[in-house]
């Protein structure tokens, strides 16, 4: 059974739009920029790609308070992988219809929040939904309410594999017959003082480069020093192929496999191994050799050991310097749990638009040669088959496969 790929939606550091993050990748645009940081929290000015455009402005007050910063990013890229996708507003069958999507740490922003008014105000109170924006599976719940999704609701938080693993849960919801549609995707909205601190503390965010904040990230570069965070939500509407055959929908493409695994190595290091699992399982579920793949969206988060556990995975999987392979977290920052979703969405668009979007930043790389890193400017491409990579802390590795329809 084929599962086809009818909507995609995204907000990021470029703005609204699955085609807005699509001009910037192939431009090479940064969304990155310099952070001001907190000196009474001793929080140093950082690099990270924010969020800039309004979000839920049309919105009633009243109801705008139900939502965590991350859960307005996802009904926004809902919105419009649903109306993409020539759905009506809700689901015209809510029993067959799914919604599954991933965050890292859900309403953080909201939990920090509650921690701030706790000592600052007097008498000491907090917000009366901190809870329900705070919990992991309240976005999920808002883009059922919406579209009226009843089949089955999953919430997936498994780091920065997260959204990437809630895709293909779904996939094989809809091949197993549980539903005929579902919205997925995910979020993630952790540019607050608390989260800039933890990762700053564990020693893998980039130091914010002064003269050219929004170069900050390197992927695959020696000189690379660690990730850069960002902020956004991705979703996609995936349809079993009978679904959207009989309602007149266009693909965009196909969503042919799904590859999970896990390292049970270590908490934060990768493992080369695992990751290989990943990416042939993904290939044994889309019943393709590793030739057919010709494009692959790295995780590729710019820390010296991640990096170079991935560029022997992929070695391992492909051969070197046999398949395309770029970084786009150089451009719109890690995600964490949205970074799959997001990173998706940059691949389906590289193949309908043939197009492969350059790993930005790129000085010198002794990891090309197991690498056919695309730097520079973007590469033309024929490509009919791409996967995405998703490799989290805790050892989680998902990959996923995407066909022209």
């Amino acid at each position: 059974m084929q599962v086809w790929i009818t909507g995609l939606g995204a907000v990021s550091a470029f703005g609204h739009g699955a085609d807005t993050l699509a001009d910037a990748l192939q431009a090479g645009r940064s969304g990155v920029a310099a952070q001001p940081g907190s000196a009474e929290h001793g929080l140093a000015p950082f690099a990270a790609a924010a969020v800039t455009a309004p979000l839920g402005a049309g919105m009633p007050p009243a109801q705008r308070n139900l939502h965590d910063r991350h859960g307005l990013m996802a009904l926004e890229a809902a919105a419009e992988a649903w109306a993409q996708a020539g759905l009506p507003a809700q689901a015209p069958e809510p029993e067959r219809a799914a919604v599954a999507w991933g965050t890292g740490l859900g309403g953080s922003a909201s939990m920090e929040a509650s921690y701030a008014q706790m000592f600052t105000a007097r008498p000491p109170r907090v917000h009366p939904y901190t809870v329900v924006r705070v919990m992991a599976n309240s976005a999920a719940s808002h883009l059922a309410m919406r579209h009226q999704l009843r089949a089955a609701q999953l919430a997936v938080s498994n780091a920065c594999a997260s959204s990437a693993q809630a895709i293909g849960e779904a996939l094989w919801l809809l091949r197993n017959g549980r539903a005929d549609v579902a919205l997925v995707g995910g979020s993630e909205a952790m540019l607050h003082i608390g989260s800039a601190l933890g990762w700053q503390a564990m020693g893998v965010m980039a130091p914010l480069d002064t003269n050219v904040p929004e170069q900050s990230c390197r992927p695959f570069d020696d000189g690379r020093k660690g990730l850069v965070l960002g902020e956004g939500a991705a979703a996609l509407v995936i349809e079993t192929e009978a679904h959207a055959r009989a309602r007149g929908a266009t693909p965009l493409a196909v969503l042919a496999g799904y590859g999970h695994s896990v390292d049970a190595v270590h908490l934060s290091r990768p493992d080369a191994a695992g990751q290989e699992r990943a990416m042939r399982a993904a290939l044994r579920d889309a019943g393709l050799p590793p030739t057919d793949i010709t494009y692959i969206n790295a995780h590729g988060t710019a820390t010296e050991v991640g990096d170079a556990i991935e560029a022997e995975s992929i070695a391992a999987v492909f051969g070197p310097r046999n398949v395309p392979v770029s970084a786009t977290k150089a451009l719109h920052g890690h995600l964490i749990g949205a970074g799959g979703a997001l990173e998706l969405v940059a691949t389906v668009q590289a193949l309908r638009r043939g197009l492969l979007p350059p790993s930005a930043h790129v000085r010198a790389s002794a990891l090309a040669g197991q690498l056919d890193l695309i730097t520079g400017e973007a590469r033309a491409t024929q490509a009919r088959a791409a996967m995405s990579n998703s490799f989290a802390f805790g050892g989680s590795n998902v990959a996923l496969v995407v066909t022209q329809a």
